[in-house]
């Protein structure tokens, strides 16, 4: 069973790809796992992106499909899409490589949360610059102030986690992905997932799904 996790950035949909795969033994693909492994392989699909990339542009559907292809020709095991595809070109593109491989989408799941809630989540979130550990100011907050709790030095917020820039990332979510709720809700394959729950909650719901196909 190959499946697709879809969400706006905050959603939660990373967080429980990562409980999937390790507990019903899904493949994680994420593409910004994959840019990193290409780029650091330096391969010629890396160098690619990573010129887009450092150009602060997107990086091309044509691109990114082939480094999926790449990549999951030689995967055996069921197959857990996270955040991708991104647009209906990368869908349909998807599709095509999927079939040359014999391969299909059996499920999608769509993250459903308020986006005030996803703004309060991501722009609370703080990391310690020394050994990387990842705060939420609401969810899970340092014992003292803003400090991490094992190197007691202060805590960080990434640039893409201030809310200006969430905002826009959100804009940008909405107007590239929410096509693909309708372009899935028509296959019959479309599933809805209540995100604003607790992280038990929501892994529970996507397993009852699963266990009746």
């Amino acid at each position: 069973m190959n499946i697709i996790f879809l969400g706006c950035p905050g959603s939660g949909k990373g967080t429980q790809a990562k409980m999937l795969g390790t507990k019903h033994n899904f493949y994680h693909l994420s593409t910004g796992d994959l840019f990193r492994e290409e780029i650091s392989k330096k391969s010629d699909l890396g160098l690619k992106a990573k010129s887009y990339i450092d150009a602060g542009k997107l990086v091309p559907d044509a691109v990114v499909l082939d480094v999926i292809k790449n990549k999951i020709k030689d995967i055996k095991s069921d197959i857990l899409f996270d955040g991708f595809p991104r647009t209906i070109e990368q869908a349909e593109g998807l599709e095509k490589i999927m079939e040359e491989l014999l391969k299909v989408i059996d499920m999608v799941f769509f993250f459903e949360v308020n986006e005030k809630e996803v703004i309060n989540r991501i722009t609370a979130r703080r990391n310690c610059p020394k050994c990387g550990r990842i705060y939420n100011m609401i969810t899970s907050p340092p014992k003292n102030d803003e400090s991490c709790d094992d190197c007691n030095v202060k805590l960080n917020q990434r640039d893409d986690d201030k809310e200006e820039v969430v905002k826009k990332r959100m804009q940008v979510y909405k107007d590239q992905t929410s096509p693909l709720i309708s372009y899935y809700r028509m296959q019959g394959i479309f599933h809805i997932i209540d995100a604003s729950k607790t992280v038990d909650n929501v892994y529970l719901q996507i397993v009852n799904i699963l266990s009746k196909k």
